[in-house]
């Protein structure tokens, strides 16, 4: 991972990072740090969001890239494919590089400004963005047969607001992904989508090079009438 500057954006400070995943190189326009800030209109407190966790969107998060490298294995023809919680989108922009029939999702208000910008950044077309919280229905989103995830059980309070949602938009016939780097709200998770249908294994994987086997991160499947 290489990072450079990027010339200054308005209230916040950002920079380009290269990335390898798979087999393909992408350039992503992140935030520069986590002190990153600005809400001149307000968006970000009606939305919920508070100042300590404005910036979290947009970092490069180990959880992220784990996920981008699982994308781009994953068979997609034929699949209606969903990232929820998608911050800087990583696996979007993979699945969107192979031809995939994807959605980005997210709450924050700058979300679909960074996905255009990174879409074209790496030469692709515009991919669909939906801002869709948890908490709410959200009906014109529709159902997915795959739902992909990084680091989204980031408070014990997510794991109901995301199992719900989970139900409204998984198809009976579906399969969830979610890189979680050992933050303890994964089984609650789990309960929560056995008693929706949902089997489940899980893959521990180093997330960072610090990591030490036996590693904390793990790639979460959930299937449901998937053999």
């Amino acid at each position: 991972m290489i990072a450079s500057e990027e010339p200054h954006a308005p209230g916040y400070d950002v920079r380009i990072v290269a990335l390898r995943i798979g087999d393909s190189d992408y350039r992503v326009r992140a935030l520069s740090d986590r002190r990153q800030f600005a809400d001149p209109d307000g968006e970000a407190e009606r939305a919920g969001i508070s100042s300590a966790l404005w910036p979290l969107f947009g970092q490069i998060w180990p959880a992220g890239v784990v996920l981008a490298d699982a994308a781009s294995m994953l068979p997609v023809e034929g699949r209606r494919i969903l990232e929820f919680g998608c911050g800087l989108a990583l696996s979007s922009l993979v699945l969107q590089r192979r031809g995939a029939d994807i959605t980005a999702s997210d709450h924050h208000p700058l979300v679909a400004d960074f996905l255009r910008h990174n879409a074209a950044l790496n030469g692709l077309p515009g991919i669909p963005y939906r801002d869709a919280p948890w908490i709410e229905e959200n009906p014109g989103l529709g159902r997915f047969d795959l739902l992909l995830g990084g680091d989204v059980l980031y408070e014990r309070d997510h794991v109901p607001l995301l199992a719900g949602f989970l139900q409204r938009h998984a198809a009976p016939v579906a399969e969830i992904l979610i890189t979680d780097p050992g933050r303890g709200h994964a089984n609650a998770l789990g309960r929560a989508l056995a008693s929706q249908g949902f089997s489940v294994t899980e893959e521990r994987l180093r997330f960072g090079v610090e990591d030490a086997p036996p590693y904390r991160g793990r790639l979460l499947r959930y299937r449901r009438g998937i053999g």
